[in-house]
């Protein structure tokens, strides 16, 4: 399960961050409100951690416009702020659950796990086709023309990058940062091994190497 955390604290942020790793997520952090937006409207996050008081757009505006464009992702909002007037206007604008600063680090693991298994039981798993390869990203299963294909957890997290980015150039600085986490800082050229395991499971001609910019999955 890949989380996004938008916060401005970047102590708190960083202190999530560390603690919903062990936890066994994967985790992205930003800081504004117009970064959290673009970033969680890409779609491949599966639960917003959002506060309210952000720079450049507010908690709110980020909620509403979320929803606005469609998307459904479970958004938890975090505010220091107290009282039923901020509860309200959180949830009106689609938020789907609220945690008022102060909080318990233990109430807020349960809170995510919570609308992680609410939207888990809320529908089909999303399903990437491309061409004749198939990624289902809730079960983290993958099919070529039907047949199931034995990643390991990186070698998906690396292909899943790829694939909600289908035909789109995808650069190794991205892919690290969604695959290992924002503060990973080994070699990058860790991504060129992967690449090659994937190619030699799915078919080399599937994976492009755009020289000096990253790679791209295409159909075949």
């Amino acid at each position: 399960m890949r989380l996004l955390i938008v916060e401005d604290e970047k102590r708190l942020a960083v202190s999530l961050a560390k603690g919903l790793t062990a936890e066994g997520f994967a985790v992205d952090v930003v800081h504004d409100g117009l970064e959290g937006l673009h970033r969680a409207g890409e779609g491949v996050y599966d639960l917003v951690v959002l506060d309210i008081m952000l720079p450049g757009m507010n908690g709110y505006r980020v909620c509403s416009a979320l929803r606005a464009a469609g998307q459904d992702v479970p958004i938890l909002m975090l505010t220091a702020k107290d009282g039923e007037y901020d509860e309200a206007e959180g949830l009106d604008t689609g938020a789907d659950d609220y945690l008022t600063k102060p909080f318990s680090y233990v109430v807020l693991v349960a809170r995510v796990k919570a609308l992680l298994r609410r939207r888990g039981s809320a529908g089909a798993s999303p399903v990437l086709r491309i061409g004749g390869l198939r990624i289902d990203t809730a079960a983290r299963r993958v099919f070529r023309d039907d047949a199931e294909v034995a990643l390991t957890a990186k070698e998906f997290a690396v292909l899943e990058q790829l694939a909600v980015r289908a035909g789109e150039v995808v650069g190794k600085p991205r892919i690290l940062e969604h695959v290992w986490d924002f503060a990973y800082d080994g070699d990058p050229n860790i991504i060129e091994v992967y690449i090659s395991a994937l190619r030699r499971k799915i078919g080399a001609a599937r994976i492009q190497t755009v020289r000096g910019a990253g790679y791209r999955l295409v159909a075949v």
